[in-house]
C-alpha cells in the first residue's frame, strides 16, 4: 500500500473512531510503528489531524468524547492494571469520592466484601456497583444526568459536592498534561470535575497513558492539583519524572 493510501485510511479510522493510536494502526496496517509516526506528521502538517501522546484525533474534535461503552472497551487491561493499583490508595474506614470514568469504575467493582467505607459519587455505574456492597455507606449525588458518562451534572450535584469534605478523591479526565493541565470535552462536568477537586483532601488522578497530552475543549484544573497519578507503563519514563519534578507523585502500573 502507498503511503497518500494509508492517509486517507488513517483520516477515515480517526474521523470515525474519534482517535488513533500508533501501535494499533502499526498493526493493521503491517508497517512499524515509526512509519504509523511519520503518516501522522504528514496528516498534522496538512491540517488533518491533530497529534497527542501515542496517536492523532481528528482536527477540530478537541471536543470528542466517546460513549461509555467504547471507553470500557478501549486499553481495559491498563485500566484495570490502573484500578487495582488505585485500591491501595484509598483510606481505611474514611470516606472517597468517586468520579465518573470507565477506571474509576473498575475501581469501585472491585472493592473487596471486608471493605468499609463512606463512598460519595455523581457516577450512576460505580453506584450501581456498590449499592449492594455490605460495608459501603453509599451517598448518591443528583442532578441532570449525561447519557454520554452516565453521571450527574448541574446545580444540584455542585451543591452537593460544597457540602462535602472527602479523604480521598479518585479522579478521571479525558486528558491530561502539564502545559494544558486536566481536559474534558463538557463544561457541566469539567463544573463538577472541579467541584470535587476542591471537596477532597487528597486527588489520585486515574488516567491511562493515550491521555496524557490529549488537550479537550473544558479544562478544570492544573496537574499540580493532584497529589498522585496512577496510570500505565505506557507513559514514558521521562514524561512520569517531569510529572513528578512538578510535584506530583507518579505510578506506573
Amino acid at each position: 500500500m502507498y503511503a497518500p493510501e494509508r492517509h486517507q485510511l488513517i483520516l477515515r479510522l480517526a474521523r470515525e473512531g474519534g482517535r488513533v493510536d500508533v501501535l494499533s494502526l502499526a498493526e493493521q496496517f503491517q508497517v512499524t510503528a515509526e512509519t504509523i509516526r511519520r503518516d501522522l506528521k504528514a496528516l498534522d502538517r496538512a491540517g488533518l489531524v491533530r497529534r497527542v501522546h501515542g496517536g492523532a484525533i481528528p482536527a477540530g474534535r478537541l471536543d470528542f468524547e466517546p460513549d461509555l461503552a467504547e471507553r470500557e472497551s478501549t486499553a481495559a487491561d491498563e485500566k484495570d492494571r490502573i484500578a487495582r493499583a488505585a485500591l491501595a490508595e484509598l483510606p481505611e474506614d474514611g470516606s472517597v469520592i468517586l468520579d465518573a470514568g470507565s477506571t474509576v469504575a473498575r475501581v469501585a467493582a472491585g472493592l473487596p466484601q471486608e471493605c468499609t467505607l463512606t463512598v460519595v459519587t455523581h457516577a450512576l455505574p460505580a453506584a450501581f456497583r456498590l449499592a449492594d456492597h455490605p460495608g459501603i455507606a453509599l451517598h448518591l449525588v443528583g442532578g441532570r444526568v449525561r447519557h454520554r458518562t452516565r453521571a450527574a451534572v448541574d446545580a444540584w450535584a455542585l451543591e452537593a459536592y460544597g457540602q462535602v469534605r472527602a479523604d480521598v478523591l479518585l479522579l478521571g479526565a479525558n486528558g491530561f498534561s502539564a502545559a494544558h493541565g486536566l481536559t474534558t470535552p463538557d463544561l457541566a462536568e469539567a463544573a463538577v470535575k472541579r467541584a470535587m477537586v476542591a471537596a477532597a483532601r487528597r486527588v489520585v488522578l486515574l488516567a491511562d497513558s493515550a491521555k496524557h497530552g490529549a488537550d479537550h475543549f473544558a479544562r478544570f484544573g492544573d496537574l499540580t492539583d493532584v497529589d498522585l497519578l496512577i496510570t500505565d507503563t505506557g507513559l514514558a519514563p521521562e514524561d512520569a519524572a517531569a510529572i513528578e519534578a512538578a510535584g506530583t507523585d507518579v505510578v506506573r502500573a
